[in-house]
Parts: C-alpha cells; sequence; structure tokens
C-alpha cells in the first residue's frame, strides 16, 4: 500500500481519498453521497466523497458537540459528588 493521496476537486465540492495505487475493481455505496471504491480482493482503496464541504463541516460540528455534550455530563458528575 502507497501513501494516502487526497484531492479535493473545487468545482464539483468532491474530496476523492486514495490509499492504494491499486486498480478499481468494484464500488459500494456507504451512505448517500460517499462511496467506497474496492480493488478485486474487496479491499478498500479509495473513497468518493460528494458535497464534501458539508460532508465535513457537519462531521466536525458533531464530533464538537458530542465532545462539549460528554465534558458537560463529566461536570455535572463532578458536581454531584461535592
Amino acid at each position: 500500500m502507497n501513501k494516502t493521496k487526497m484531492t479535493y476537486f473545487k468545482d464539483e465540492d468532491i474530496l476523492h481519498l486514495v490509499v492504494s495505487d491499486e486498480k478499481e475493481a468494484n464500488s459500494i455505496e456507504l451512505s448517500p453521497n460517499i462511496t467506497a471504491e474496492l480493488n478485486e480482493s474487496g479491499e478498500i482503496i479509495g473513497i468518493e466523497i460528494l458535497e464534501a464541504s458539508s460532508f465535513i463541516r457537519d462531521s466536525i460540528l458533531e464530533a464538537a458537540q458530542a465532545k462539549m455534550l460528554n465534558l458537560s455530563k463529566s461536570h455535572n458528575k463532578s458536581l454531584e459528588r461535592t
């Protein structure tokens, strides 16, 4: 496996991640706008994300909100102990 490469196509808002130079034999839709590219053995060699800017923004916001909720819960538990 070679180094991972990432290419962003601004005009189309597509993010393409390549984890292997192998030839694509198949692909599978993981969720709307996200496709995994597979080699002949069924291993992931790349991922294509359509509407990438929205996907990344939403993913970051969700992760931040989850982290903040966990911090808030931890803080509330420590207050209950005092």
